[in-house]
């Protein structure tokens, strides 16, 4: 027996009756030779680990653009977030902490840059609609064809939108995606001096929690609550409507119309210009990007991929070398 066989006999010995178990795994978009010391799921996060897409995440902005200080989350340190929240559920309730774990490290591999600004941007000029994860998935399907399995696949499209993913494991996901971009943005708003603690309603504060940790407490343990009763994926619906009620807050008072979206509207203008210019130009794409073309992918599809692919430094780096007259760089401010 091998060194993977004796994970997968424990995961029948340890895990939920309802959790996903991987020697039951729907397999890969590819057939593959087993692994004989690690699970399919614990393959799968290690391919996802060493993706140039997930090394990518940090230097994708989270919510604030191009901050000024050490502390506030990029996309990769939300990724982190994610992961731990998630696996601290699956664990709890005896599911599978490997699959929880390779769909919390995707779920977001093709997040533009400049956050949900970027993501709005080439929606808007892209004639096939984008969403950050289906282009997770197309990430991880096409531009660096992970071969992932469904399992994770299905995870990842389905961690945002009116779709629940078709595993346990995938649907924590949603849940500890929002637990913890709510409760790490207001840190980083009150740290920006956008909001002050005491602005959140104090009766949210009461119930969920006054600092940043006992709000997170506060949620994971309703799910953990919630999944012991009914064995399945939940929330108290007091604390899932408070969870809401306290996002809305966020929308209200940072998302939109303040000074953490200031610089939004030029970030959406630098990426659609990008997006034009290489429409325009398709022979200055880089070779991978143009070897898709060749295989039958359309022409905006494509430069979409190029765009969603680059990091905020990145992206400024390529704007300022098609539109800005190299004197103009050299001008000290």
């Amino acid at each position: 027996m091998t060194i993977r066989e004796q994970q997968e006999q424990r995961e029948q010995q340890t895990l939920a009756p309802w959790a996903t178990f991987a020697d039951s795994s729907k397999g890969h978009l590819r057939p593959m030779t087993p692994c004989p010391y690690r699970t399919d799921f614990q393959r799968d996060r290690d391919r996802i680990i060493h993706s140039k897409s997930f090394r990518r995440l940090s230097n994708k902005t989270q919510v604030f653009i191009s901050p000024e200080g050490d502390h506030y989350r990029a996309r990769l340190t939300h990724t982190l977030e994610v992961a731990q929240i998630a696996r601290t559920i699956a664990r709890a309730l005896r599911l599978n902490e490997d699959l929880t774990e390779a769909i919390a490290l995707g779920h977001d591999l093709g997040h533009t840059p400049f956050g949900h600004a970027g993501e709005r941007a080439l929606a808007e000029v892209c004639p096939f609609g984008f969403r950050h994860n289906e282009q997770s998935l197309r990430m991880v399907d096409v531009l660096e064809d992970l071969n992932l399995t469904r399992e994770v696949r299905d995870g990842i499209v389905c961690h945002t939108g009116a779709k629940k993913a078709d595993t346990p494991e995938g649907r924590i996901i949603h849940y500890a995606d929002r637990i913890a971009y709510i409760n790490h943005d207001i840190d980083d708003a009150v740290r920006a001096g956008l909001i002050k603690a005491s602005d959140i309603p104090q009766y949210l504060l009461h119930r969920l929690g006054d600092t940043h940790g006992k709000r997170i407490d506060t949620m994971v343990a309703a799910m953990i609550e919630y999944g012991h009763r009914h064995q399945d994926i939940g929330m108290d619906a007091q604390v899932h409507d408070d969870m809401l009620e306290l996002r809305q807050f966020m929308f209200d008072h940072v998302y939109r119309g303040t000074e953490a979206q200031s610089e939004e509207q030029r970030a959406k203008s630098m990426l659609r210009s990008l997006y034009e210019y290489f429409v325009a130009h398709p022979d200055e794409l880089p070779g991978d990007y143009f070897v898709l073309m060749t295989q039958g992918e359309p022409l905006e599809r494509v430069v979409c991929d190029y765009i969603a692919c680059m990091t905020d430094r990145y992206s400024i780096s390529v704007y300022k070398k098609l539109f800005i007259p190299k004197s103009w760089n050299k001008i000290e401010e």
